[in-house]
Parts: structure tokens; C-alpha cells; sequence
């Protein structure tokens, strides 16, 4: 079977058989894509690659593109899925990356604004024009629910439960979660959907947020959107930035980190427990200003 071929079924296995995000598909087949293109130019095959071979490659890939630790433990698990599928198809035998060993990337501390320059950020956004308005429901919803971007850009209007303060929300692997929201969000996202969307949209769309031409709001477009205001209140954070702070914030101000993580539709509270890093610093300030020995 000729690659193109393999890799076009097994675009179709991801997603209609293990029905993962469309971030999910275009991030395991690009890697895919990339290690079956070295494949043919080694005069190696699909068939009878080794995982001293695997190990070569991705040895060839840290020093030829520089990728980091987290992006060679993502290319090796895009590529067990990879050769999983092929075992399962008879294409061969084994899973030659089956054993080979995941990186540990150092953890990364997320970027966090404080309170005061959120509202600033939020505050420095222009409403004099219905995107403006849309610009400020969009954003204060992402810090009041802690959304992901890919989130925010596929909610759809009946998602949004208005008198319940609530929105469903579809994660990762297309999880669902109800998440609510806060009072300035509400406030901002009932004005949006009552005066602001109706004057931008031009033909019925699903889509909660939209653009100029009435069209879902894209991931590029909202990025744009946001280093547009980020630059006007001289701020420097990403969308993702709000989602960090939102955690933060919560468990600054008491929240349990399980719901945290509920919140976040973190399916390991592994993943959240790094926002934890707030509270350890304030630990060693008070250990610092109040014990005996602390200075």
C-alpha cells in the first residue's frame, strides 16, 4: 500500500474510529507526515523500520530542527498511535516506538496577569462598534470560565444557557463540561448576543462568535484580535493567558484544586496542579516575614 494511501486511512481511522479533536488529527498527522517523508528519503519502508531507526530519526530531528523535549514526547506518541493503527491492519507486526521512552520535559511555569491587569487589559478594549462589544464578551468569558481558545472559537449559541449562567463546553478528545460564569461575563455576553451579533451577522451561523463579514470568528482572528489590545494597554500576555490566570486566581482565592481541574476539563490533576506554583510562592513569603528563623 503506497503511503499517501496509509496516511490517508489513518487520517480517517483518527478521525471517524477514534473521533479525536480536529487539533488532535492535524497535530498526530503532521508529525506522521514528517517521519513517513524521512522514511521514504532513507530508502527505509513503513513495513520493516526498526526502532533504532525511530530513535535515529528523531535524534536527526533535535539536531537538525532544534525541537525541544515536549515536542519530541509528542511526535513519539503521534507515532505509537501511527504504527498501532498499522499493527491493527496487518500492514506489519510490531510497534517499534511501543518502547521508546518519553522525554521528560521540564515544567513550564504559565504566564499569569494579576487582577488589576486583567481589568486593564479588559478595560482598554474599545466598545464603540459591535465587534468592540463582541471583543469584550469573548474575552471576558475566556477569563470568567477559563476557556481554551480552540473552545471559545467553537462554541455555538445554544451553548449558552443565559438565565442559568452556564455554557457547555467541548474540550479535548470532545468532551463536554458545563462551566459557569461569572457575573461580568454574563453581563457583557447578554449584550453581545442581544445588540452586537445581530448587527454583524448577515445570514444565520451557529457559531456564538463572530467576525466582520459574519462568518465564524477563526483561531488566527481572535489571536490578531487580542495582541491588538494587548498592544493598546501595553500588556504582554496571549489569549491562553486568561485561561492561566483564571486558574490561578481560583485557587489564590480558596477554590479546591478538583474543582479546578473540573473546571479546566483537565482529565489529570496532574496537569493542573502546576498553578499550584502561586501558592508555594506565597508560602515562602509568609515562612519568610513569620518564623524565627525564616530570614
Amino acid at each position: 500500500m503506497a503511503h499517501d494511501q496509509i496516511l490517508e486511512f489513518y487520517e480517517d481511522h483518527l478521525r471517524m474510529g477514534l473521533r479525536l479533536s480536529q487539533q488532535t488529527v492535524s497535530t498526530y498527522l503532521r508529525d506522521v507526515r514528517g517521519f513517513s517523508s524521512w522514511v521514504l528519503q532513507s530508502d527505509h519502508t513503513l513495513e520493516g523500520i526498526t526502532t533504532a531507526e525511530v530513535i535515529h530519526y528523531l535524534i536527526e530531528r533535535q539536531q537538525q530542527d532544534g525541537i525541544d523535549q515536549r515536542t519530541v514526547a509528542k511526535t513519539i506518541s503521534a507515532l505509537r498511535s501511527f504504527f498501532s493503527y498499522l499493527v491493527q491492519e496487518n500492514v506489519r507486526e510490531d510497534n517499534p516506538a511501543t518502547h521508546i521512552e518519553l522525554p521528560r520535559a521540564s515544567q513550564r511555569i504559565p504566564g499569569v496577569l494579576d487582577l488589576d491587569s486583567i481589568e486593564h487589559l479588559l478595560d482598554s478594549i474599545e466598545l464603540d462598534s459591535p465587534l468592540g462589544i463582541r471583543d469584550r464578551a469573548l474575552f471576558e468569558l475566556i477569563y470568567s470560565c477559563g476557556l481554551r481558545i480552540s473552545e471559545a472559537v467553537e462554541l455555538t449559541v445554544d451553548r449558552v444557557y443565559l438565565s442559568e449562567r452556564l455554557l457547555r463546553v467541548r474540550g479535548k478528545g470532545d468532551k463536554e463540561r458545563l462551566v459557569p460564569m461569572g457575573a461580568h461575563a454574563h453581563e457583557w455576553l447578554s449584550e453581545y448576543l442581544e445588540e452586537a451579533r445581530p448587527a454583524i451577522a448577515r445570514r444565520p451561523e451557529a457559531a456564538l462568535f463572530l467576525n466582520s463579514r459574519g462568518e465564524k470568528l477563526s483561531r488566527k482572528g481572535m489571536w490578531k484580535r487580542f495582541r491588538e489590545i494587548c498592544d493598546r494597554a501595553g500588556v504582554d500576555a496571549k489569549v491562553h493567558t486568561l485561561r492561566h490566570s483564571f486558574a490561578t486566581h481560583l485557587l489564590e482565592g480558596g477554590a479546591d484544586l478538583r474543582a479546578v481541574q473540573e473546571l479546566l476539563g483537565h482529565a489529570d490533576i496532574s496537569t493542573t496542579q502546576i498553578y499550584t506554583h502561586v501558592d508555594k510562592e506565597e508560602l515562602a513569603v509568609y515562612h519568610s516575614d513569620f518564623h524565627p528563623r525564616g530570614r
